[in-house]
């Protein structure tokens, strides 16, 4: 980062961006990337370069876009958002059907079709490549677009064995986002056709998204491309281990069914507290993990916790619970966080 080579990125001149950008297109085998600010701005600037004020997009109940973004396809793009409900956030041909409006005048325009790959509220579950083929041949039979909140993609192909290359090419456009499981500071990618990427670039500079020397923050992005992919599989298994020490405690529930890649929801029996007083008494021993409403919590793993961390934090749950955590004060309304 200290040694990138910058230029100004809004006109295309950050040699470091471009080469980013470049890699992303090569390695989803899409024709062009661009490089945004976050995961959030990159699923709005892709609902806006898809859809007209007017139009809907239809997503799963529990997706990121439906509900952790602001309400951002309303106010920044005039976009309905109609959800749908479907067991562990995944979408399937049974759920969308019948889903597609009429043209006519009364009605929105059903337009997108929004998937997320690892889905987060479903628990860290990835669709099967076959999964995404058959909703993909579905929706451009009905003439919709199709965006992937690839937010954790790199997760699910680590986990299904599956190469990007065969993900991106179920949809129109990609967001990848390099400051999740890769490690990076920030930002994050769309790719897509050389069209959608143009008229993306137009919306990241509507939204205020156009960056200058941002080959400072790239030069990261190209680090992680390049050494911190296949590593995914230590989050992984870190994330199945605290599973496994989580599910032994008295009081604690583990939604196992779900741990497949680096997130792990469990649940706090209510004789002992709340999520939130769980969570509190956890940060002040030392643990961060985010009350998800209830009694329901989520960790996540990744490059900076180690097998030992995972032992410690089991460790320091063991103990809130066996001091009490039902008098801790409710300070925090559980931040999310991807």
């Amino acid at each position: 980062m200290l040694t990138a080579e910058v230029g100004d990125d809004m006109m295309s001149e950050d040699p470091t961006v471009n080469r980013l950008e470049a890699m992303m297109a090569e390695m989803a085998g899409k024709e062009a990337a661009i490089f945004v600010c976050s995961g959030t701005q990159a699923n709005q600037i892709a609902v806006r370069t898809h859809c007209q004020s007017g139009d809907e997009l239809l997503i799963n109940e529990s997706g990121h876009i439906a509900n952790f973004e602001a309400g951002g396809p309303a106010a920044l793009s005039g976009v309905t958002v109609r959800t749908i409900v479907a067991d562990k956030g995944l979408l399937d041909v049974e759920h969308l059907e019948g889903r597609v409006r009429s043209h006519d005048q009364h009605y929105g325009r059903t337009r997108l079709v929004c998937l997320e790959n690892t889905t987060n509220l479903g628990g860290g579950i990835s669709y099967s490549l076959e999964h995404m083929q058959r909703v993909a041949a579905w929706a451009r039979s009905q003439q919709l677009r199709l965006h992937l909140d690839g937010a954790r993609i790199f997760n699910a192909c680590v986990s299904r064995g599956y190469p990007l290359t065969e993900v991106a090419a179920c949809f129109d456009t990609v967001s990848i986002c390099l400051s999740k499981g890769l490690g990076c500071p920030m930002g994050s990618l769309i790719v897509g056709s050389h069209h959608d990427i143009a008229q993306a670039r137009r919306v990241r500079k509507l939204f205020g998204g156009a960056l200058r020397q941002a080959g400072v923050v790239a030069a990261a992005g190209i680090y992680a491309l390049e050494n911190n992919i296949n590593r995914l599989v230590d989050d992984h298994e870190n994330a199945a281990r605290l599973a496994s020490l989580l599910d032994q405690i008295p009081g604690m529930t583990v939604e196992a069914d779900t741990v497949e890649t680096n997130l792990v929801y469990f649940r706090v029996d209510a004789s002992y507290g709340t999520a939130v007083q769980m969570c509190a008494a956890l940060q002040d021993a030392g643990v961060l993990i985010f009350p998800m409403g209830g009694q329901r919590m989520r960790a996540v793993t990744h490059l900076d916790i180690s097998s030992e961390d995972i032992v410690r934090a089991a460790q320091i749950f063991r103990e809130c619970l066996r001091r009490g955590i039902s008098d801790q004060p409710p300070t925090t309304t559980g931040p999310y966080s991807k």
